[in-house]
Parts: structure tokens; C-alpha cells; sequence
């Protein structure tokens, strides 16, 4: 898995709990940031790992986003390490 095809997966993460208002109030908890703070943290290179850390506390999540996404939920593990400079092997 390359940089790109790692983000791809962490934005369809973040369309995916911006669609469900449980979600996003669980990740505006884990932030400490206002519903409106939401796109300027969404601009930062940092965002699309921590969306992807907030996917992957649960198992229900990211079997559900994985689901959605038509990805298996490995792929989310991979696009993780990748996107945090990792090696995903």
C-alpha cells in the first residue's frame, strides 16, 4: 500500500464517521474540539492518522467502516502504519 491509496482510505474513515452523528460526537470527545474546529483539523497531515486511530479502538467500528468501505479491515491496520511512517510488514 502506497501514501495515497493509505489517505484514500483514511478520508473515506473520516466521510465515513461524519455520516453517522454517534460518531462524530465520539470523536469531537476524543479531541476536545467543537464541531466547527472539525475542517481545520481536517486540513492537518496529522488528521488522517488519528482518524484512523479512532476507527481502530473498537472492533465494532472498524468492521463497520471496513464493511461500508468494501475494504477488509486489515487494510485500515496497513493504511495506519503506512500513513505513521511504519512499516506495515
Amino acid at each position: 500500500m502506497n501514501q495515497s491509496e493509505a489517505r484514500d482510505i483514511a478520508d473515506a474513515g473520516f466521510a465515513f464517521v461524519a455520516g453517522d452523528p454517534e460518531l462524530v460526537g465520539a470523536l469531537l470527545a476524543a479531541t476536545g474540539a467543537e464541531a466547527s474546529d472539525l475542517r481545520a483539523m481536517a486540513s492537518r497531515p496529522e488528521f488522517a492518522v488519528f482518524v484512523l486511530d479512532f476507527l481502530l479502538e473498537a472492533d465494532e467500528r472498524v468492521v463497520d467502516f471496513a464493511r461500508s468501505a468494501a475494504i477488509k479491515p486489515e487494510r485500515v491496520v496497513i493504511a495506519r502504519a503506512v500513513l505513521g511512517g511504519a512499516d506495515p510488514w
